[in-house]
């Protein structure tokens, strides 16, 4: 099983690959809640209605988790989109995913904002919101790297860890969609994580995990 590149980032210290000019970076900075763990755990945010969210609305179906910001010049938006493509190209078999977007910007993204954010793409892509508090706690949980920074208008940006993660039923991250990964890729490991263990048309990504959520036919372009 490859080691996910996230837990890497997470234990390396100071690493940053900045993807230039779109706003987002993977860059593991130091977090008073860091300690040695798995990816993933207990967090309390909410839906865009205001109801409170944790891990356990999360378990039962595996989940694809994205972070990010409305304000997201590129990384975000592109994203989004190439996810949204690929629900829409899997029809029925999405609805048996959790397709999740956290705002790593409170202070901006209020429900409503990320609501009409959200409206653009596939209906099924939740938005999650949360205080700077709950942000930075769930965040740090998922091995998320985000950083606020001052720009020169005044205003601010947010770079940030720009993949996908994706977690099986249990909780338990098996792979990850990095940014501007080919559509067929994204494709193919979305309807793997969506149907473990079956042979369906356009599956069979190679994701992390060797007890089912695996695809056993090989990949398929």
């Amino acid at each position: 099983m490859a080691p996910s590149p996230i837990a890497l980032i997470a234990s390396a210290g100071l690493v940053a690959m900045v993807a230039a000019g779109t706003g987002a970076i993977v860059l593991q900075q130091g977090s008073r809640f860091s300690h040695p763990r798995k990816t993933g755990g207990a967090f309390t945010m909410a839906d865009l209605d205001g109801r409170p969210v944790s891990q356990a609305d999360l378990l039962g179906k595996p989940t694809a988790l994205f972070f990010g910001f409305t304000h997201c010049p590129e990384v975000c938006p592109t994203t989004l989109a190439t996810l949204a493509g690929a629900l829409g190209r899997m029809g029925r078999d999405a609805d048996r995913l959790n397709v999740v977007f956290v705002t790593l910007d409170p202070e901006r993204d209020t429900p409503d904002s990320l609501r009409e954010y959200l409206a653009s793409f596939d209906p099924r892509i939740r938005g999650f919101v949360g205080t700077k508090d709950q942000v930075a706690r769930m965040a740090d949980a998922y091995h998320v790297a985000y950083k606020r920074v001052p720009t020169q208008d005044g205003d601010y940006t947010m770079e940030h860890s720009a993949t996908v993660a994706l977690f099986d039923k249990t909780g338990r991250m098996v792979g990850e969609i990095g940014y501007q990964e080919d559509e067929a890729r994204v494709l193919s490991k979305l309807i793997t994580l969506a149907l473990p263990g079956q042979c369906a048309p356009g599956g069979g990504a190679e994701l992390w995990s060797t007890t089912g959520a695996t695809g056993t036919c090989g990949p398929r372009s």
